[in-house]
């Protein structure tokens, strides 16, 4: 018999479940819709892969992250496992051969961007695909009171319709009560069952650090605890410098961010996860969906802007259960900036229509066209040319984003791509007359079905191996043949890349909602003083305070954080010595031992307690019987 162990040990090799694991495929396989939170690295894509296995038909899998949707497919792959994912850059021909083939039951897995899911063509082909379990990975991105809200997840629910048995699974590692509410609303849920796994991360070490000279804390925290580590910064720049002053230190450190082209990343991810590379410096461009469990240290450079940016990156740090640590740096002046910054963040109405004017200047667009089309875009000469605010020009940009007006791509891969635009009595004259450039020609018809008919990706390392020529030869001839008007050849992109999902507008017309942008400018400003709270509190227990923003008010002191190891060399004050005699009296109307008072006392430490006790036996209040049983004297 089929069971979700079984699956588990055949697939993956393992013979039990993470917490939480195992009762949230059970909720799915009773086709209950359901809510999962679970923190970074607890093994989400388990609980939807593992039930979809047991299911007929199709898992059809909602995520933001292209890096993450080809690292799962990857891995499903290699298991054995039929999954595909469509994402920016592939043909629409190769998009419809795709959601043909799922429609067909060819696979068990299809990850899509939630943009895609409200394009025409996938539409069509929902009718009579065997969806059986829809999951959606960050579904915290579908609340406007979230950290990252994106607009294109409030289509996931429409989506439903056209599969009415199958129960949705939402997950996320990160969302307050506000957001898990909103979420199960948006998502159309039919009395979710709910499952959190607890936000304390017992292994991890919580500390905040006022800090003018950063680079020299950085060097003395990365003496004291060896291992890999993370360091976090806000803007790319910075990480390049921050990574030379280590390396300039001894310290093999490398930078990483968005505007890295792709091999680049890679590679210096795949150097950071082997081991090569011991410090990773980044944006938090880097981090989602990379399985790294031994990073001993995450260093915060830079302030985060919310708890649950903070709760996310700092976790990423001691994954294997053994002892981690997250230190956060910051100074005053940087608290009282980031306050500053709130209305570059929140441009008003006439700005963002300045900044469009000026994207479809530079870009050239007419109006009425350009929907659906790709622009290369570099942000950097854009706001220079008209010499714009970057933040203001990045934060209209993210507002038209969410008003699905268009979308910067900053890790767009877009492959090379080309077609036979002559007939074929022109080409083999044309290979008659230019010997040299036959055998390419040739091996385009061979190895690219429908070339002729369409435009089809194309890859120079595939042709040049056929062909034993470099790249760089073979690239010279597609362009010979391009410029000769035999082929059209659009060689790939690794530039950022800016999309219209509508039709260009004049300026004037641009609609956006500012009553909800002028929401989530609130929410915004909440999650800043609440992180702003985290930072200058003295006195609550580290993980405490964390996980209470998160709604979860009964967590025991970490007894490792920078407050706890304070309090812990700090005598017994006067107000905490009647707090913690008023709880032991409270516990002692009837009689226990010394343990199971502590068991009823979560958030007391043991030495505290003793001290508080043995003053109380001696004043004869609390008798201790000689088999060490307490009772009120």
């Amino acid at each position: 018999m089929t069971t979700p162990v079984s699956i588990l040990r055949q697939y993956w090799g393992h013979t039990q479940f993470r917490p939480l694991q195992e009762e949230i495929i059970q909720s799915i396989l009773a086709g209950k819709d359901t809510l999962a939170l679970m923190p970074t690295g607890g093994g989400k894509s388990i609980c939807f892969q593992v039930p979809a296995l047991m299911r007929e038909g199709l898992c059809l899998v909602v995520t933001p992250l292209i890096a993450l949707m080809r690292d799962q497919v990857a891995n499903l792959q290699k298991r054995g496992i039929a999954a595909a994912a469509i994402y920016a850059g592939l043909t629409i021909r190769e998009v419809e051969q795709l959601l043909e083939s799922a429609r067909r039951g060819k696979y068990k897995f299809l990850y899509v961007s939630p943009e895609r899911l409200q394009s025409r063509r996938f539409l069509e082909y929902c009718d009579g695909m065997p969806v059986s379990l829809l999951a959606v990975d960050e579904a915290h991105c579908i609340s406007q009171w979230g950290y990252d809200f994106r607009p294109a997840y409030l289509q996931i629910a429409d989506i439903r319709s056209h599969f009415p048995q199958a129960p949705v699974l939402a997950l996320t590692a990160t969302a307050t009560a506000r957001v898990q509410a909103d979420i199960c609303d948006k998502l159309a849920m039919r009395q979710a069952a709910v499952f959190t796994r607890s936000f304390v991360r017992a292994n991890l070490s919580y500390s905040v650090i006022a800090e003018d000279n950063r680079p020299e804390k950085l060097k003395h925290i990365l003496d004291r605890v060896p291992g890999s580590a993370i360091v976090y910064c806000r803007n790319r720049r910075r990480t390049k410098q921050v990574a030379e002053l280590l390396q300039l230190q001894g310290i093999r450190a490398d930078y990483y961010h968005a505007g890295l082209p792709p091999e680049e990343r890679t590679a210096r991810q795949e150097a950071w996860i082997s081991g090569q590379v011991r410090v990773i410096v980044c944006t938090n461009a880097f981090g989602m969906g990379i399985d790294k469990p031994d990073v001993r240290v995450v260093i915060h450079h830079d302030v985060p802007e919310s708890p649950e940016a903070y709760y996310q990156e700092a976790g990423r740090a001691g994954r294997d259960e053994q002892k981690a640590y997250a230190v956060l740096l910051y100074s005053e002046p940087e608290l009282q900036d980031l306050r500053d910054r709130v209305p570059l963040q929140f441009p008003t109405l006439p700005e963002i229509k300045h900044v469009y004017q000026c994207i479809v200047n530079y870009l050239q667009v007419p109006v009425g066209s350009a929907e659906g089309l790709y622009y290369d875009f570099d942000i950097n000469s854009f706001v220079k040319q008209f010499q714009l605010h970057i933040t203001v020009a990045y934060s209209a940009i993210h507002i038209m984003e969410q008003e699905g007006i268009l979308q910067l791509s900053e890790s767009v891969y877009l492959p090379s791509r080309a077609m036979f635009i002559v007939n074929k009595e022109t080409l083999y004259a044309v290979e008659a007359a230019q010997p040299a450039l036959e055998p390419l020609m040739k091996t385009l018809l061979r190895t690219y079905e429908g070339i002729f008919d369409n435009e089809v990706r194309i890859f120079e390392k595939q042709l040049g191996r056929i062909l034993r020529l470099s790249v760089e030869q073979v690239t010279e001839q597609l362009q010979q043949l391009h410029q000769r008007g035999i082929i059209r050849y659009r060689p790939r992109k690794d530039e950022p890349q800016l999309c219209f999902l509508q039709e260009r507008l004049q300026a004037q017309h641009l609609r956006i909602n500012m009553e909800q942008v002028n929401e989530r400018k609130r929410a915004y400003e909440e999650r800043l003083e609440a992180m702003i709270r985290y930072i200058r509190n003295t006195d609550t227990c580290r993980t405490q305070s964390l996980v209470a923003y998160f709604g979860e008010q009964t967590a025991a002191a970490c007894g490792i954080c920078d407050i706890c190891a304070k309090n812990r060399t700090a005598p017994l004050n006067g107000p905490e010595f009647e707090r913690i005699a008023g709880m032991v009296a409270q516990q002692l109307q009837q009689p226990m031992s010394l343990p199971a008072l502590l068991q009823q006392l979560p958030g007391v430490r043991e030495d505290r307690l003793l001290d508080v006790l043995q003053f109380l036996v001696s004043e004869e209040k609390v008798i201790r019987d000689k088999d060490g049983t307490l009772r009120r004297g």
